[in-house]
């Protein structure tokens, strides 16, 4: 016997990834996404030289057969550091976006669902998180708690939870009061069967969204901190290290700033590119409407 429900569930998927791929900003938005994470992921293919080999008789050099994008100031090839840079911050923008996401929508779940006291004290919290200047309290933790990988990560996911828990408030506010949920009640399920099976998955649309949008402002915030000295430190290759350092040589060769100034700028706007296909896929009062973009 053929399951027949099933139908109508894949015809909506296909209708949501041709929406994407039909929106021209957010089709550029996934390539310019699938590249970046080739890059990372093929790395050690891609990159002509090892990203540390240093050779101090060709620093600061112009681009090259040998160098194509020239070298930096220790005579390491940069565009081997720029493709090895996609590898940390990535990471470091998919993982902090991630336990972001967790973590807000935890807060927003617990918080829409449960009301009263819980919604109040939650929710007041989050807004003194919304009143903290991010990339000043970014700066001041990752000082107090020291440089690295997970220090930066551990960072930005504490002070940017907040938006996916007034998302996902918002959202379950919503979907409990459907009938679908009531007739849960009814039946006599646990409050957390409920929350997990019923409201979350129906309430999720805005959070997905939200991610991809986020995952590019976390790469930007990882980006800054490590410009300043406050982030992931030498000799492990960072678009915002090389940056900095780059931003000293610039008269002499100008490409040790651009090329990975130019790469934290794509990958930015791959996301929020992409964030504008979803949206509009999982939206269908929006549906369409990036076509003609």
């Amino acid at each position: 016997m053929r399951d027949n429900t099933a139908r109508p569930l894949k015809r909506k998927h296909e209708g949501r990834v041709s929406t994407i791929l039909k929106h021209k900003i957010a089709f550029a938005g996934l390539v310019i996404i699938i590249a970046m994470l080739c890059m990372a992921v093929f790395a050690p293919y891609l990159a002509p030289h090892d990203p540390n080999d240093q050779d101090l008789y060709h620093v600061l050099e112009g681009p090259s057969r040998k160098h194509l994008l020239g070298t930096d100031d220790v005579g390491r090839d940069l565009l081997s550091r720029v493709i090895y840079g996609a590898r940390i911050s990535l990471f470091i923008g998919i993982v902090s976006t991630f336990l972001s996401a967790l973590l807000g929508s935890a807060f927003g779940l617990i918080s829409g669902y449960k009301g009263g006291l819980s919604d109040m004290v939650i929710m007041r919290i989050t807004d003194t998180f919304m009143c903290m200047p991010v990339m000043v309290m970014l700066l001041v933790i990752v000082a107090v708690m020291g440089p690295g990988v997970q220090n930066i990560i551990i960072a930005i996911s504490i002070l940017t939870w907040t938006t996916f828990a007034r998302l996902m408030r918002g959202q379950v506010l919503y979907v409990r009061e459907l009938p679908f949920v009531e007739a849960a009640h009814a039946a006599g399920a646990s409050e957390l069967r409920i929350m997990l099976k019923d409201i979350l998955p129906n309430a999720m649309a805005p959070i997905i969204v939200a991610v991809s949008i986020t995952l590019g402002r976390h790469i930007m915030l990882e980006s800054i901190a490590t410009f300043l000295g406050l982030g992931v430190q030498p000799p492990i290759p960072t678009w915002g290290k090389a940056l900095r350092v780059g931003y000293s040589y610039l008269e002499i060769v100008p490409l040790f700033s651009i090329a990975p100034g130019l790469m934290i700028t794509l990958a930015v706007l791959g996301f929020n590119f992409f964030g504008d296909g979803l949206r509009d896929a999982l939206d269908p009062r929006l549906r369409g409407e990036g076509k003609t973009l």
